[in-house]
């Protein structure tokens, strides 16, 4: 049985292939999650796992409403639409052993993330989040993408996405998970 807690994996340290790790997730990426004795290693599934045991409306919609329907045609859109490009700009600058990495692939990479914004950009209209006016599971998903996007310098030119992620930003738990892990990085440090 796993104890629920946080726990830092630092993938700059090669902790993502430790033996202890790899048995949680043999792929060594983050992030993992053990719960009792499930454990899961895909953000969209971990999502709405989570949203479906701990969480209620609106942070998780009804299984089998169409608000349901709406946010994991999201998170899918996230996974496969949104973070796509970014994780094939990260596999070619730091993920991929170096004889494999193609570095002409990056303006591609830039270009689909481009329609991908302006679809997300569509999709959010002028809402305050992604199904409407109340903050749900797949924001989070979402929102993690797009910060992601920002740490490898891709503009995000829309209003309503700077918007959005500024609204994101700023919520609690949000600040409270990097306030976590800062001080798990600095730890380590110490």
């Amino acid at each position: 049985m796993y104890k629920r807690q946080y726990q830092l994996v630092n993938l700059s340290q090669g902790e993502g292939y430790s033996k202890t790790y790899k048995a949680l997730n043999p792929a060594g990426k983050v992030p993992a999650l053990a719960d009792d004795e499930l454990v899961m290693t895909e953000s969209a599934a971990i999502i709405n796992y989570l949203g479906d045991k701990y969480g209620n409306a609106p942070l998780m919609p009804t299984p089998g409403s169409a608000k349901r329907a709406t946010h994991d045609q999201w998170a899918c859109f996230a996974i496969a639409e949104l973070e796509q490009p970014l994780w094939t700009i990260g596999k070619h600058k730091f993920a991929l052993p170096k004889e494999r990495r193609v570095g002409d692939i990056f303006d591609t990479a830039s270009w689909e993330f481009q329609k991908a914004l302006k679809l997300l950009s569509i999709g959010l209209g002028d809402n305050d989040y992604i199904l409407g006016n109340d903050f749900s599971a797949v924001d989070i998903l979402l929102g993690h993408t797009l910060f992601w996007a920002i740490s490898f310098k891709q503009p995000i030119e829309q209003e309503n996405i700077t918007a959005y992620l500024s609204r994101i930003k700023d919520r609690p738990a949000r600040i409270n998970a990097i306030k976590k892990e800062e001080q798990a990085l600095n730890s380590l440090s110490e």
